[in-house]
């Protein structure tokens, strides 16, 4: 009987310590976790014809700015609207995702304020609205000259629609 607690124990302690390593020092998921683990079905998965909206709702009669034209001019510390097809989205926990033009191109990483929400694991491929704040990073020092700064957004409020 003892032994087998102690393995129950070992057993969580080692759950625990992997699953906090699968996240960066803000909480959000790391990349290569996020492509190293499958997607996740059920009670979240983002259906055909699903509608879903997450954090605070989206301004009504609000005219919503491009990936493209967001990249074009990014502004730190502004509040956008932003619309595009999610490329991407954290298979662990839904706890970011990665928004860009329906013709691909460059993306804009997306975090959820305060972590207050997460979207589906599978939302991958659903066209997506997104109110957040703009955060800008310039490249990195020893960058090649002409490195575009790192856009990334604070979403407070989300709508998916898979079509």
């Amino acid at each position: 009987m003892l032994e087998h607690m102690r393995r129950l124990l070992f057993t969580s302690v080692l759950a625990a310590a992997l699953a906090a390593s699968a996240h960066d020092e803000h909480g959000a998921c790391s990349e290569a976790e996020a492509a190293s683990t499958p997607s996740a079905t059920g009670p979240a998965a983002l259906g055909r014809g699903a509608v879903l909206l997450r954090g605070e709702p989206l301004p009504p009669g609000r005219t919503a700015v491009s990936v493209t034209g967001l990249l074009a001019a990014p502004r730190d510390g502004s509040s956008v609207l932003v619309e595009g097809v999610v490329r991407r989205a954290c298979s662990h926990r839904g706890c970011w995702m990665e928004l860009a033009a329906p013709e691909g191109g460059r993306g804009v990483r997306v975090t959820f304020q305060d972590e207050g929400f997460f979207v589906p694991t599978d939302s991958a491929g659903a066209r997506a609205r997104v109110q957040g704040t703009v955060k800008v990073r310039p490249p990195p020092s020893g960058s090649p000259a002409g490195t575009a700064p790192e856009v990334s957004l604070v979403a407070s409020g989300v709508e998916l629609r898979r079509s």
